[in-house]
């Protein structure tokens, strides 16, 4: 369906009207506050609207951020806040601005990758997104949680200090953490700001956030925990640490917290807290979508990122909605070189740029695609080869935190 909305990006001006659009969308209300942390970080040059008769019923933005990727950093755009009114749904207006959206990005040259969180998991499917990490959303009961006899938790000590205190020292941890875990990206000034928003639509109904920080007795900051407390819940806001003691050491001080018996964090598929406890079953854990990836530029996308084998694979790629990308790509990789350009030769994979998405950050495998009919191998041997050199150390994991459904 084509739609017959006007889009554009929106004023510095309009920035009111075009929030109480989204937060309309997403059962809130402006006066709530929902979005006041995004009028800071909104760029306006990024951020699309779609009217009907003057009035905003529609839009989407644009974060630009870099993202680690297997062996490497990569310029994302991060789309955020996407919504349409409910008395526009069903008129091609979603699917207008994310053709403007993708087209812009790669007529302009600009992100090679764009990425999102997903409201709901069967929109952006149709638009070449792929889930490519996934988040373990863990509920532990604290009655049982001890750690195993002999953890190493260090000889470091855990401090509680207030915002202004610990936020330079949050950064600086972060910012080495983020640099060796694909999914994770950079935060700035005002992406700390929004990270760190504690309204009372944010703490509902718990407190306010605590800041937890351990320190190596050398003075050298390792870990941090932001939490809250919540009817006798510990809810872990976000968990960083720089090493495996600093990462125990911290979920000792919250499993040892009194007058709560239970605890819920949003971490990786693969998050070592189980393997520390006597009883992995006192932490339950629901596996769900976490940030889905479109590649704008699949030969830009897939020379940036590394591999964990040599390869060489003929890709035969599909992509009916950014169309430039269909055609048939040669990509070798060995070590530090990797090349990825157009070919005429025989395709060894044929996929679209869906499948490509989800396997970018070396989470979702191609070999489980191909096992679902996604990826159709034309080269013996070639989804096996391919399917591990995309593979990354760790399951991929994007700490977003948001509010709202966005990146």
């Amino acid at each position: 369906m084509t739609s017959t909305y006007p889009l554009r990006v929106i004023t510095a001006a309009e920035f009111d009207a075009w929030a109480r659009m989204v937060t309309t969308t997403y059962g809130q209300d402006w006066t709530e506050g929902g979005l006041r942390n995004a009028a800071a970080s909104i760029e306006p040059g990024r951020t699309l609207a779609a009217f009907d008769d003057g009035r905003i019923v529609g839009g989407a933005s644009v974060y630009g951020r870099v993202m680690t990727v297997p062996g490497a950093s990569v310029p994302v755009a991060g789309v955020t806040l996407v919504a349409v009114l409910p008395t526009h749904r069903r008129r091609g207006v979603l699917t207008a601005m994310m053709r403007e959206q993708l087209t812009g990005l790669y007529e302009s040259g600009g992100e090679p990758v764009a990425a999102l969180n997903a409201a709901e998991a069967t929109i952006y499917g149709r638009f070449g997104y792929g889930v490519a990490s996934h988040v373990a959303e863990i509920q532990g009961d604290k009655r049982f949680m001890a750690l195993r006899p002999g953890t190493d938790v260090g000889d470091g000590t855990i401090r509680l200090l207030d915002r202004q205190e610990a936020l330079p020292l949050l950064e600086k941890v972060y910012d080495v953490a983020r640099r060796g875990w694909a999914g994770w990206v950079d935060r700035s000034e005002r992406f700390w700001r929004a990270r760190l928003a504690d309204g009372e639509r944010a703490r509902e109904g718990g407190t306010a956030l605590r800041f937890a920080v351990h320190t190596e007795p050398g003075g050298e900051v390792t870990g941090y925990v932001l939490y809250r407390s919540q009817r006798k819940v510990v809810r872990v806001v976000e968990l960083v640490a720089a090493t495996r003691q600093a990462y125990a050491a911290l979920w000792r001080f919250l499993i040892d917290l009194d007058a709560h018996t239970g605890l819920t964090y949003d971490g990786a598929v693969d998050e070592p807290l189980k393997q520390l406890l006597t009883d992995p079953r006192a932490a339950h854990t629901t596996v769900a979508d976490n940030l889905w990836v479109r590649l704008v530029d699949v030969p830009r996308a897939l020379s940036a990122r590394r591999y964990s084998a040599e390869l060489e694979v003929v890709l035969e790629v599909q992509d009916p909605f950014c169309p430039w990308n269909a055609g048939r790509y040669r990509l070798r990789a060995g070590g530090e070189s990797v090349t990825c350009d157009r070919t005429q030769a025989r395709p060894d994979l044929r996929l679209t740029s869906t499948e490509l998405g989800a396997a970018y950050l070396g989470g979702t495998t191609l070999a489980s695609l191909a096992a679902a009919g996604r990826v159709e191998e034309l080269r013996p041997g070639a989804v096996a080869a391919a399917s591990f050199a995309f593979r990354g150390e760790r399951e991929p994991f994007h700490p977003s935190g948001a509010a709202f459904p966005a990146f």
